[in-house]
């Protein structure tokens, strides 16, 4: 099955998908369906790539070629599909063995990708922290590391035999002392030099881990609950923090158009602050390799209290793509975690699809996700009540406080994290009614200050 696409003078990439005859099937979706909507997938990562995509094309397979993935008559096919199409670059929709690389590129005559090195490019684009781009870099050298490859002894570093017989044999002494057998290959030059790199990026990215641990200490001292949002790319996410939040993150139709974490304090319903954290969108078939590439905001989903779950409600498929965005979590070891599902983009639904919408979700009730609009706001005030509701329970206290007015940070975060109800200046003191979460209340050890009434005065307690 070929399918044109329209093209300009920018790099041309020629897709190619395949899929098994045998493989699992999706209840209610036709056989092949799963594998054409991964090559759809795999146009718009192309694009996000800044790659034109000149034309796809998909192939049904009872299994995988070993040494060419589609077998030899479907590379001559390929092959004259690129050459029509004038395009220099081959994409194939799944992860390529070095071997099948290599013998795709030598029968084409072109040069030929997978999905997981089309990912580390696009990583590579977006990552703007200093970790971000150490971790897509070595990600980039572990793949490339098994996909070196030389060419015998014309690529030695030293010289060699000039003459018959081994460096340490008969005839050895033809060649120039110091310099006699293959020496190291360039390959293999290559191969240290890489391990090398690995190695110091390795080290850079545990010091930069070791910063931001610090960072987040810092960041704990003051007990604000926290919360993820995650969920497939293209969900949405980054439009719902702004709207959330206030923020202005970036919001792109391109896939992983955010990669570093963006972390913003919004306050909730019941006056709690909490902060809420941006991450990067899931995907499918991802290399676990490929998940150290996302260590900066998956650490920020792993630390969360409460965990919401973007799905994109207009894609017809959006229950399947839940299940890849779940597969993650558990993998992050967060399944159990308390979850929130929350259905984004339900302006883009047709009134008939809105109201099978609201029937079927209306069995669930209380228990049942959040219907909600990033673009046009609808549904925000019913989610931040969810969040509020959903988060672990941290009951607010009102105390009788009276602190000196040299503890400034202390007085600063009362202000900030809870709620005065009265407050005034009493002898270098301040003396105030508060309502504070208890969580913050035994951070701040406020009970050193507390005050009571006593034969019609406060005294310190």
């Amino acid at each position: 099955m070929k399918t044109q696409h329209v093209t300009s003078a920018s790099e041309r990439a020629f897709l190619v998908g395949v899929t098994w005859k045998r493989a699992r099937r999706i209840p209610g979706m036709p056989a092949g369906e799963q594998g054409r909507e991964s090559l759809a997938e795999l146009v718009e990562l192309a694009r996000s790539a800044g790659a034109e995509v000149a034309g796809t094309m998909y192939q049904v397979r009872e299994s995988a070629d070993p040494a060419t993935l589609v077998g030899r008559g479907k590379l001559d096919e390929i092959r004259a599909e690129a050459t029509a199409h004038k395009a220099p670059l081959i994409i194939f929709d799944g992860n390529l063995s070095p071997v099948q690389q290599r013998n795709i590129e030598e029968a084409t005559d072109r040069r030929v990708i997978d999905r997981t090195q089309l990912i580390l490019d696009i990583f590579a684009r977006h990552a703007r922290s200093r970790e971000g781009q150490l971790q897509v870099e070595l990600a980039q050298l572990n793949y490339l590391l098994p996909r070196l490859t030389g060419r015998g002894t014309s690529m030695s570093r030293l010289g060699g035999k000039s003459g018959g017989g081994g460096a340490g044999g008969a005839g050895g002494g033809a060649g120039r002392i110091g310099v006699r057998g293959p020496g190291e290959k360039k390959l293999e030059t290559d191969r240290r030099r890489i391990r090398d790199r690995v190695s110091k990026i390795q080290a850079s990215i545990e010091d930069v881990r070791k910063q931001r641990a610090l960072r987040r200490e810092a960041r704990n001292a003051v007990p604000l609950g926290t919360i993820a949002l995650v969920g497939y790319t293209n969900a949405g996410k980054s439009t719902l923090f702004n709207a959330l939040s206030r923020a202005e993150v970036l919001v792109s139709s391109r896939m992983f158009a955010t990669l570093d974490p963006t972390i913003r304090a919004i306050r909730l319903p019941s006056n709690r602050r909490v902060l809420v954290s941006d991450t990067v969108g899931f995907i499918r078939d991802l290399p676990k390799g490929l998940l150290t590439a996302f260590r900066a905001t998956l650490e920020e989903v792993q630390e969360a209290a409460l965990i919401l779950h973007v799905s994109d409600v207009s894609n017809p498929h959006h229950d399947e793509l839940d299940e890849e965005v779940d597969k993650i979590l558990q993998e992050l070891g967060v399944a159990d975690r308390p979850k929130l599902r929350v259905l984004n983009k339900v302006d883009l639904l047709t009134p008939e699809q809105r109201e099978n919408l609201d029937n079927s979700l209306a069995r669930a009730r209380e228990n049942g996700p959040v219907l909600v609009s990033g673009m046009t706001g609808q549904g925000m005030e019913n989610l931040l009540q969810r969040m509020d509701a959903a988060l672990p329970v941290d009951p607010v206290v009102t105390l009788s406080l009276r602190l000196p007015l040299a503890e400034g940070r202390t007085l600063a975060l009362i202000h900030a994290l809870g709620r005065v109800l009265h407050s005034a200046v009493e002898d270098s003191h301040m003396i105030m009614d508060a309502e504070v979460p208890a969580s913050i209340a035994r951070r701040l050890r406020l009970d050193q200050y507390v005050a009571v009434e006593l034969l019609g005065s406060r005294v310190r307690n």
